[in-house]
C-alpha cells in the first residue's frame, strides 16, 4: 500500500496506525458531495491556466464514472483508503492514470472536508425543513379536526385554565417554526465556502476562488484561512439545532404519554403505532413516544461531545475534528426518524373529547371569576383573596362552582350579582380571552388562517431553494 503523504518517512508506517487513524467508513457517506466539489475545483484549475482542457475533459469523466459506481453501489474501497478524499483520487488515477494526480492541485484535505460537510449539510438542512413543515401542517390539520374542544391547560400538572385544544396543538406549530428559522440562519453561516485557503495558509497558485464558489452556488467566500480549516461551528449550530427540536419533541410525547395513561385516556392511539408486553397480553406500550424521550437524553450528550471535542484546539486544523462526522450523522439520523414518525402518528391520534371535558375542574375558572370582580372595581389582590376563599369554601364542603348558589357567592362580596352564573362556562371562559396571543376562537381561527398561508409560502420558499442549491435531493 502506498499513502499520498508518506514521501518524508523512512520507516512503512504500521498497519494499526492506519486503522486507527482511517475515517472511511465514517466520511464515505459524502462521496457524491467529495466528487460534486472536485469537478467545480477541476473545472477552476483549467480556468486559471493549471491544467489543460484535455486534461480537466479526463478528470471529470473519471469523476463522473466514480459518481456512478457509488450511486450503483459498485465502488470497491480498499484497505489502504484513508478517507473519501483519498478513495476518490485513487480510484480516479486507476481509470485515467497519471493525470488524476493533479485532481489536488491548490487544496488540501482540511480545506477539501470542509466543503464536503457544508453541501452536505445545505441538502441536509434543507431536508429537516421540509420535514418540519410537514409536521407543522400535521398539527395544524388536528387543531383544525378538534376545533371546538376544550381542555384544561396545565401549570405544573395540574389544572390551570380552560383552553382550546387546538390552541394547545398551534403552540407547537410554533416552536417548529422557531426550529425552521434556527435551522435556516445556520444555513447562511453553511453557506461560506471554504475550499481554496489550503492546509491553513492559503496557495501560490493563482487560483480564483470565487468562481469555484459560484459554480457550487456559494454566495461568498471564506476570509481567514486559518479560521475556515478550524472552523465547525456550523456544526455546532446544526447539532444544538436538531436537539433544540428534539426537545420540543420530546415535550410533546411526554404530554402523550400522560394522557395516554389509563386513568387520564385522553388520547387514543392506533394499535399500528404502539407496542406490546412480553409477559402482559393486556398492554398496549406508547413506546415511540418514550424511545424520543430517551433519543433526546443521547442528542443532548451527542452535542456535549462535540462542544468537548472543540474546547482545547489550537489552531488551526487539528486531527480531533476528524471525530466531528459520528457526532453529527447520528444526530441528524435520528432527528429525521423522530420528525418521519411523528409526521405519521399525529396524523391517525384521537382525542377523547368527551372524557377531556369531563374531567375538567370547575376550578379553572377561578380567574374567570377574578377578572369578573377586577371588571366591578374590586383591587386585583382583594379580588385573589376572595376568590381563594371561595375555592377553600368549595373543598371544604366538597362543592364546586357550579352548584354554588348565589346567596353563597354574595357571602364572599356583596358585588357577586346574578350574572355571575353565566361567567361559569367553559366555553364562555375560552372565548373571553381575546387578548392577542390568547385562547378564544377568534383568535385561534384567525390563527389557523395564518399559518395555512406561511406554511404555503415556507413549501414555496424551500422548494426553490432545494432546486437551487441541492446536490443529493432525498
Amino acid at each position: 500500500m502506498r499513502y499520498m503523504w508518506e514521501g518524508r518517512f523512512k520507516e512503512k508506517v504500521d498497519v494499526d496506525i492506519i486503522e486507527f487513524t482511517k475515517s472511511i467508513n465514517v466520511d464515505k457517506k459524502l462521496a457524491i458531495y467529495d466528487i460534486e466539489g472536485s469537478i467545480a475545483h477541476v473545472k477552476m484549475l483549467f480556468k486559471v491556466g493549471l491544467i489543460t482542457e484535455e486534461e480537466k475533459e479526463k478528470i471529470i469523466r473519471g469523476l463522473e464514472n466514480i459518481k456512478k459506481e457509488i450511486k450503483e453501489n459498485k465502488f470497491k474501497f480498499l484497505p489502504s483508503d484513508e478517507d473519501i478524499h483519498t478513495a476518490i483520487e485513487r480510484r480516479l488515477i486507476e481509470i485515467i492514470g497519471k493525470i488524476g494526480e493533479k485532481l489536488h492541485t491548490a487544496r488540501s484535505r482540511n480545506d477539501q472536508i470542509v466543503l464536503d460537510e457544508k453541501l452536505f449539510l445545505r441538502d441536509e438542512v434543507i431536508y429537516l425543513v421540509k420535514l418540519i413543515i410537514d409536521l407543522q401542517e400535521k398539527f395544524l390539520e388536528k387543531s383544525e379536526e378538534y376545533f371546538d374542544t376544550i381542555i384544561s391547560a396545565y401549570t405544573h400538572l395540574k389544572q390551570s385554565q380552560p383552553i382550546l385544544l387546538s390552541h394547545y396543538l398551534l403552540a407547537y406549530v410554533e416552536k417548529l417554526e422557531r426550529d425552521k428559522e434556527r435551522f435556516m440562519d445556520t444555513y447562511k453561516r453553511i453557506n461560506v465556502f471554504p475550499l481554496g485557503v489550503g492546509a491553513c495558509a492559503g496557495t501560490s497558485l493563482p487560483i480564483d476562488r470565487e468562481y469555484t464558489a459560484k459554480l457550487l452556488n456559494f454566495p461568498e467566500i471564506s476570509r481567514n484561512s486559518l479560521d475556515t480549516v478550524s472552523d465547525r461551528d456550523f456544526l455546532v449550530e446544526v447539532t444544538f439545532c436538531c436537539l433544540l427540536t428534539m426537545i420540543h419533541l420530546s415535550s410533546f410525547s411526554q404530554d402523550i404519554i400522560i394522557w395516554n395513561m389509563d386513568e387520564i385516556n385522553f388520547v387514543k392511539l392506533p394499535d399500528k403505532y404502539c407496542t406490546g408486553s412480553s409477559l402482559m397480553p393486556h398492554k398496549k406500550n406508547p413506546d415511540v413516544f418514550e424511545l424520543i424521550r430517551g433519543k433526546t437524553a443521547v442528542c443532548t450528550g451527542l452535542l456535549n461531545g462535540l462542544l468537548v471535542l472543540l474546547k482545547d484546539l489550537p489552531l488551526s486544523y487539528n486531527r480531533d475534528i476528524q471525530e466531528d462526522k459520528k457526532i453529527l450523522f447520528e444526530i441528524l439520523k435520528t432527528v429525521e426518524a423522530t420528525l418521519k414518525i411523528l409526521i405519521k402518528i399525529l396524523s391517525e391520534i384521537k382525542f377523547n373529547k368527551e372524557i377531556i371535558i369531563e374531567k375538567i375542574s370547575s376550578f379553572t375558572l377561578s380567574v374567570d371569576i377574578v377578572e369578573y370582580l377586577v371588571k366591578k372595581g374590586i383591587p386585583f389582590r382583594e379580588a385573589h383573596r376572595i376568590v381563594g376563599n371561595i375555592v377553600k369554601y368549595c373543598i371544604e364542603k366538597n362543592k364546586t362552582f357550579f352548584n354554588l348558589t348565589l346567596n353563597e357567592f354574595k357571602s364572599f362580596s356583596p358585588i357577586f350579582e346574578k350574572d355571575i352564573l353565566q361567567i361559569l362556562n367553559f366555553k364562555n371562559s375560552v372565548n373571553s380571552k381575546i387578548s392577542g396571543g390568547g385562547t378564544s376562537s377568534i383568535n385561534v381561527k384567525k390563527e389557523i388562517e395564518r399559518w395555512k398561508k406561511k406554511l404555503k409560502k415556507s413549501w414555496n420558499l424551500i422548494i426553490n431553494l432545494e432546486k437551487e442549491v441541492s446536490i443529493l435531493k432525498k
